[in-house]
């Protein structure tokens, strides 16, 4: 598709010539979608949201609303009986008559219970539904469930499992045909109770579900499985209900599971069960909480329920000023869009459109650039909802992992939702991935919600897009241009230099039988020179450093491996360590020296500090890019951190830690695992919040409570000693791999790029001057010096290269451009532990020391296995 006929498409015209007729776009509020976007949601501005289905976002006048409502009045316990508790009372049963209302029904026919989400909703009905188990003289229950539902509806199963219930798996096509199923009269006349489940709307695909199969299924016209008894049907409404009016008064489900946030976008941690009157009296009911006894007493088994169902269910005290923030949602709901048949429409005529878009997309040899997962065209409303799903093909038809998607995404600000989205059913029907498939997936490594994204050549998920009612012809125009900018542009479609695509693999692969095609071997950069490295301030190396005789460099081969035998590196010229850099504040700038002492952490201060903000969580150069403009220094002579950045006056702090009764020691996180950490006070807090103008604090991992990590890959299998990196002590680059994608890069770029600039990118600990480039990913282990390393896996890169480290200024081009380069992956570098020799040599980490690698056996570098994106910092 040329670029003119690309630009038309993207039109506003062409998109209100695609709006299905009938159907429009926005609410008609003043100022149009542009100013309800601008009065209401300000926060996005330069953020395109698409993940409304993973959360609605609250909209500004609702949490005014709420808040001045807090302000206003005295809310107290609904449980007791004065002014203030009798208010909170009835204004909770004035708000379970307005979502009644929303859903078209009454009081008279459902009952509200509130619960913390739709989750403990589903989990409520697993316990209190009357199931009949096996083994008794009457027919036992059964458990139906649509194979495209969500891992909480599944999980019902292990409930009537415990109950000695059968769980049955219905896949679509199957209800379709289960006409067939029907019941004899006789049949239907025996009154064991079954429950089938299935999602108004597919959390996965966006596909609708017939709401008239309720009827059917009650009334025995559809029969789920061939069982005498009655069937009960309850539809999972959490999806739907954000973008769709639900009319109970002609669909009368027996079960109705909604969380708030999900049409609102707050409160968050509030949901309902909406329970059909006629079934409420069957229900059974075990632990009784508070505020549920009509009267029990404590010295005898006498307990006595409530009469009214949602008193009856609701143990404890409601979560109640977030019920009361649901009649500010539904007011200013209503008054921004005019009700949920307009937002329907609204979102509709969006998905329907950049799903158009994204069909036409070619590549020049005619192959789609985009594989949908849909069981619809997106011609109907009715059938299909604002979800697409899909996963990004290259040239030849393979998969683009959603890992790398995600990453490229958010160089754009675009955010979108990847992985199997709490659906193994859709995602195993959608992407043809067997249960055996799933089984050898988890023995790889691959676990739900991590972003491995392909094992075996095969994509493990999927990306997903969502519009919500406040999203904007601009946010589906801006989320195009992404797809075709980096899949389209003219730079996207160069062969990648350099092999190690990283995935991983179920089984081994013998050494004549490697994934790597001959276009890919590694082979040495002749241009690149001694003179110029040499020449190159940035990698001159250091004379005077240590060096191992020979004698000593041949015991430290022996002793790299105890119990295998890899291929030692031989021939070509010596590898030596041109660089060293440590990063004592995490995310700030790099501080770099000719020789270091090593610690049992890494480098010594390593990354021993980092900048939280007022919620104590860490902030990278993801969120905030000017702290790669702060420079800490260490003084080990005089035991202090200088800090300094332009501007701003220096400040030190002392390498020695704070044991003062002042100290205030507190857990940290940094990449999901626990850290303890300890305040530096309020003069650096108050010096860090000037210089990047938000409320923030320096804090300091404590000693004595360091952060372990038991790493795959390493020979031993005791926890190692981290500072507060996210995956290893020490990240390693390579100066030739740096040179090849220089001049990558530069050809881009169509200028110049400097050396040093592309070091201080990619946030290394040792930069070595092997001669051929991304060799250092063959590598199992090496040795500098008297130091013994094993080698973890490859450095998946975010978008923290996208930094210039000088001037915090991003470009998405370098990400980007690695990419195409690596072969649609972001590696570049290696993970290295410390395993250290019993040797009388210092432990020192000097520039000029010869570094001496072991090849590994298989040649294959199994990426690290925790979910997090693994940047430097």
């Amino acid at each position: 598709m040329a670029g003119a006929q690309r630009g038309d498409l993207l039109s506003f015209r062409a998109f209100r010539a695609a709006c299905p007729a009938g159907y429009e776009y926005g609410y008609g509020y003043s100022g149009g979608l542009p100013g309800l976007r601008e009065s209401e949601f300000p926060r996005l501005r330069g953020i395109t949201y698409l993940d409304h289905a993973g959360s609605a976002l609250f909209p500004e006048s609702l949490l005014k609303a709420f808040t001045d409502d807090l302000r206003n009045n005295v809310y107290g316990n609904p449980h007791s009986q004065n002014i203030s508790s009798k208010l909170t009372y009835d204004t909770i049963e004035h708000v379970r008559y307005r979502i009644l209302q929303h859903f078209h029904t009454t009081p008279e026919e459902y009952t509200i219970i509130f619960t913390s989400g739709c989750t403990t909703a589903l989990k409520l009905v697993a316990e209190a539904f009357p199931w009949i188990p096996e083994g008794t003289k009457q027919p036992s229950s059964r458990f139906c469930y649509l194979a495209d539902s969500h891992t909480s509806v599944v999980g019902i199963r292990g409930i009537t499992g415990s109950m000695n219930v059968l769980s049955v798996p219905i896949k679509p096509k199957e209800i379709l045909l289960s006409e067939k199923n029907r019941l004899s009269a006789e049949e239907q006349n025996c009154t064991t109770p079954h429950l089938f489940s299935y999602p108004a709307q597919s959390n996965f695909s966006g596909t609708k579900y017939p709401l008239s199969w309720i009827q059917d299924i009650k009334s025995g016209k559809l029969c789920p499985i061939k069982i005498p008894g009655k069937w009960f049907v309850l539809l999972d409404a959490a999806s739907y209900v954000s973008s769709s009016p639900l009319d109970l008064g002609v669909h009368q489900a027996d079960f109705i599971p909604i969380s708030f946030y999900k049409i609102f976008g707050f409160p968050t941690g509030l949901g309902a069960l909406l329970v059909n009157n006629r079934i409420a009296p069957l229900l059974r009911k075990t632990y009784f909480g508070g505020g549920t006894a009509a009267a029990y007493l404590a010295g005898e088994d006498f307990y006595i329920p409530r009469k009214s169902i949602a008193e009856r269910f609701e143990d404890g005290t409601v979560s109640f000023l977030d019920i009361i923030a649901l009649k500010h949602g539904f007011d200013v709901l209503e008054k921004l869009t005019g009700g949920m048949e307009k937002i329907k429409q609204h979102t509709f005529a969006l998905a329907h459109y950049t799903y158009n878009v994204l069909s036409t997309l070619k590549y020049a040899n005619g192959a789609p650039v985009i594989r949908i997962y849909s069981d619809t065209d997106f011609s109907n409303p009715d059938v299909q909802g604002p979800i697409i799903n899909f996963n990004i093909l290259d040239e030849n038809g393979e998969v683009i992992g959603f890992s790398q998607v995600d990453k490229m995404a958010s160089l754009y600000n675009i955010h979108v939702r990847t992985g199997c989205f709490c659906n193994t059913g859709a995602c195993q029907m959608h992407l043809g991935i067997s249960n055996e498939d799933i089984k050898r997936n988890l023995q790889a490594g691959h676990v739900c919600g991590d972003d491995i994204d392909i094992v075996d050549g095969r994509p493990t998920g999927s990306v997903r897009i969502s519009f919500g009612y406040m999203s904007s012809f601009e946010d589906a125009q801006t989320f195009l241009k992404f797809i075709i900018a980096t899949r389209l542009s003219k730079s996207n479609a160069e062969i990648p230099f350099q092999s190690s695509v990283t995935t991983l693999t179920t089984e081994s692969v013998p050494d004549d039988h490697l994934p790597f095609s001959s276009a890919y071997k590694l082979s040495p950069v002749s241009h690149i020179s001694d003179r110029e490295l040499r020449n190159n301030s940035s990698v001159t190396m250091t004379t005077g450093s240590w060096q191992p005789p020979e004698s000593e460099a041949e015991s430290i081969r022996a002793a790299v491996s105890e119990t295998a035998i890899p291929t030692c590196r031989r021939g070509g010229k010596p590898i030596t360590v041109t660089n060293i850099y440590l990063y004592p504040i995490k995310s700030c700038s790099a501080f770099e020296v000719t020789e270091w002492p090593v610690g049992n952490q890494g480098l010594l201060y390593d990354r021993n500090w980092m900048v939280v903000n007022q919620n104590g969580v860490c902030i990278t150069q993801k969120q905030e890019p000017r702290l790669c403009l702060i420079n800490p220094s260490i003084d080990l002579k005089k035991k202090i951190m200088i800090i300094q950045a332009e501007g701003m006056d220096p400040i030190s702090v002392s390498l020695e830690e704070n044991t003062g009764k002042e100290t205030v020691v507190s857990e940290s996180k940094v990449c999901s695992h626990r850290v303890k950490t300890y305040d530096c006070g309020e003069r650096i807090a108050g010096w860090f919040s000037l210089f990047l103008s938000r409320p923030c604090r320096l804090i300091r991992q404590s000693s004595d409570m360091s952060h372990q990590n038991n790493t795959k890959g390493l020979a031993s299998a005791t926890n190692i000693s981290l500072s507060l990196v996210n995956e290893a002590q020490y990240l390693l680059i390579n100066v030739a791999s740096i040179l090849q994608l220089k001049e990558h890069i530069s050809a881009r770029l169509e200028e110049p790029l400097e050396m040093e600039e592309l070091i201080q990118r990619f946030r290394a600990n040792i930069v070595i001057s092997a001669p051929v480039s991304f060799e250092e990913e063959e590598w199992a282990e090496i040795s500098i010096g008297a130091l013994r390393f094993q080698v973890v896996g490859p450095c998946s890169r975010c978008q923290i290269i996208c930094i210039d480290q000088q001037s915090a200024e991003r470009n998405k081009e370098f990400m980007q451009s690695l990419s195409v380069a690596r072969g649609r992956k972001t590696n570049f570098g290696i993970y290295l532990m410390n395993q250290p020799l019993h040797s009388s040599l210092p432990d020192m980490l000097s520039v000029g020391s010869q570094v001496l690698p072991v090849l590994k056996e298989n040649m294959e570098i199994q990426p690290p296995t925790s979910r997090e994106e693994k940047c430097s910092g």
